[in-house]
């Protein structure tokens, strides 16, 4: 029966056969079972070492006849002070009364006894057997058993399996057998599934063995089927995202060697522990970077399990909004927000998955899939960051708050540095993934000739179509397309933001009085005009013939943008007073608001004939690279 259920996982999937035969040995499989059982064994005998007994205090949260006694102590506390102050008023006033001071003396003595005999009840006398709530006990030792099993879930599968993954691919390249995979008739789909299924099969079987043992927990602790069940289902999207980025980093990090699996699972360390620190603590999810969190299984999990960290404000995540659609009202919104934010972000990992299993040295998207990957992102951004979030101002005269208000323009400028720190990872991210190297370049200058259409129209113009679509065309009409996207959403604000109702015109000062809207968009293209400036060097730097062209390119960019505004500041050159100077740097917005618009318009041609020039250049160097590879082609036939 095995072997036919064996037989069949090989005709689904002879990738993960291959896997399964490999791992499913009798000493592994024995070392799982055996490590789960004795794990279940562990938590459990050190939860039931505190069973309450004998000796159990009075004053422990489960003794019913202490809670009399506490209760007792609750009612002495406010008769000492009131009789505290009677005397301290006494002792202060023109017609002192000793005998009054002497029986207020007396009574407080007499109440500070009774505390005192109270106290030593319940931190000296043991808590009669009968009268231990041991009921009450039971569920909460099985919550903490339940809670403990689902912490261990989260680290056991999301840590150890990246590293299992990203370890085995090292293997694979190591060995010269990942080779041999790419040229099997399996697809990519059929052969990456079979690894995530199959390499860390023995850490699925020790979580399966355990789960039987946190569901009889579960029930005994009283939480709902619907949330467990919820639980297993964010988990495994979880898993399947944290797995497909585990095999694309697999893929990109050849040169880490064995470091490989080591580092890829201890960032996934770090970010599950930094998630479940913020979960704890319960920060708002009103911001950008709200789909980043997300990813982390431990919101959802605390949600869905308030005695996990002890919190009981879930207001925090039940009121969280995309694009002011209230996702965080209802189980099923909160369910669904996890799983679309997992699964399309997986699509954008699995697209290059499966671009560079096929080929070691392609990019790992296309310029056609940026703009889609770009615009994507920006929806999600502004998407998390458009949500309605109550604000309160100042108290008036007669200390009467104002009522609350929601405010579009605060939410925006308060999510402003979060937005734009995104897009820049992501521009540069993209500006190294997508531009080509010399060869590249020289092949693509070669025989572009071939593909020359008779069509005259602009958009009909096959090297514009080239350069925007074409992988082994340079990269900075693709770049300058993602600006666009990217700066679309945000012009669009600077333009609508007055018309826009604003109880607290405060959030509009840096835009209105400071700026203007008119040079905010003058810098907006400003910012436009350097990034472009930073590709084009990038890309003229990878025309070298150095074969550390790509680290020459990284540092060069490094360079042209962290140095100007170090040496500014260094030589104190602030913005207030050099504001000029401060145009030319990578940041620009520092010298907006101490300036003309005059000047920023100048500082813009200046930055456009810079970016032009730099472009006339790298023209040149496509143009002579393209030639000697020709003639050196015609040289040999």
């Amino acid at each position: 029966m095995l072997l036919n259920f064996l037989d069949k996982i090989g005709d689904w999937n002879p990738q993960l056969l291959r896997e399964l035969k490999g791992r499913l040995k009798v000493f592994p499989v024995a070392i799982a079972c055996i490590t789960s059982l004795i794990g279940q064994l562990i938590l459990f005998l050190y939860q039931l070492r505190e069973i309450p007994g004998e000796k159990y205090q009075m004053s422990g949260t489960y003794c019913s006849l202490g809670e009399t006694y506490k209760q007792q102590l609750n009612d002495i506390y406010p008769q000492i002070s009131k009789l505290q102050q009677q005397l301290s008023w006494l002792n202060k006033s023109n017609n002192y009364d000793a005998s009054a001071i002497q029986s207020l003396t007396q009574q407080i003595d007499k109440i500070k006894a009774q505390e005192k005999n109270i106290n030593n009840i319940l931190y000296n006398k043991y808590c009669p057997l009968e009268q231990i709530n041991m009921q009450q006990w039971w569920r909460d030792h099985w919550e903490y058993i339940f809670l403990s099993l689902t912490v261990i879930f989260i680290f056991t599968l999301l840590v150890a399996g990246t590293y299992l993954l990203i370890n085995n691919l090292a293997q694979e390249e190591n060995r010269g057998t990942l080779n041999f995979l790419r040229l099997s008739p399996q697809s990519e789909t059929s052969i990456l599934t079979g690894k995530m299924l199959g390499v860390p099969i023995l850490i699925y079987l020790a979580v399966a063995i355990a789960i039987p043992f946190h569901l009889l927990a579960g029930r005994a602790a009283n939480i709902a089927f619907s949330h467990i069940l919820s639980f297993y289902v964010i988990l495994g999207a979880s898993c399947f995202f944290f797995y497909s980025t585990a095999l694309l980093f697999g893929f990109l990090s050849r040169f880490f060697s064995g470091f490989q699996p080591w580092l890829g699972s201890g960032v996934v360390l770090i970010f599950l522990f930094v998630t479940m620190q913020f979960a704890s603590s319960g920060p708002y999810l009103d911001n950008a970077a709200a789909w980043l969190r997300l990813f982390s299984p431990f919101d959802m999990t605390a949600y869905l399990f308030p005695n996990l960290f002890r919190r009981y404000n879930w207001e925090l995540l039940e009121k969280i909004q995309f694009f002011y659609i209230p996702v965080g009202k209802s189980l099923f919104g909160l369910l669904g927000l996890n799983l679309v934010n997992n699964g399309l972000w997986s699509y954008w990992v699995w697209y290059g998955l499966k671009r560079r299993f096929r080929n070691p040295n392609s990019a790992i998207i296309s310029k056609g899939q940026s703009y889609l990957l770009v615009a994507y992102s920006q929806l999600i951004l502004w998407g998390f960051t458009l949500q309605y979030v109550k604000k309160y101002s100042a108290y008036n005269l007669d200390e009467n708050p104002v009522p609350a208000y929601y405010d579009l323009n605060y939410q925006v400028t308060q999510n402003f540095g979060l937005i734009v720190v995104f897009n820049l990872l992501l521009l540069f991210g993209l500006m190294t993934i997508l531009s080509p190297h010399r060869q590249t370049i020289q092949d693509w200058a070669r025989y572009r000739h071939q593909n020359i259409s008779e069509r005259k129209g602009f958009w009909q113009n096959s090297l514009l179509q080239d350069l925007i679509w074409g992988e082994k065309s340079p990269v900075i009409v693709t770049i300058a397309i993602n600006l666009v996207i990217v700066t679309i959403p945000l012009v669009t604000w600077i333009l609508v933001a007055l018309s826009l109702q604003a109880n607290n015109s405060n959030s509009l000062n840096w835009l209105v009085n400071d700026v203007g809207r008119f040079k905010a968009i003058l810098g907006v293209v400003l910012f436009i005009c350097m990034i472009m400036i930073y590709a084009t060097i990038a890309q003229i730097m990878l025309l070298m013939k150095t074969p550390k062209r790509a680290v020459w390119a990284i540092a060069t960019v490094a360079t042209v943008i962290f140095l100007p505004p170090m040496f500014l500041g260094m030589l104190s050159l602030n913005p207030d007073k050099h504001s000029t100077l401060w145009l030319f740097s990578s940041f620009p917005w520092a010298g907006l608001e101490y300036t003309t618009s005059t000047t920023v318009f100048i500082a813009l041609l200046s930055e456009l004939s810079i970016l032009g020039l730099l472009n006339l250049q790298l023209k040149r160097q496509i143009k002579i690279a393209g030639e000697s590879a020709t003639k050196a082609l015609l040289a040999k036939s």
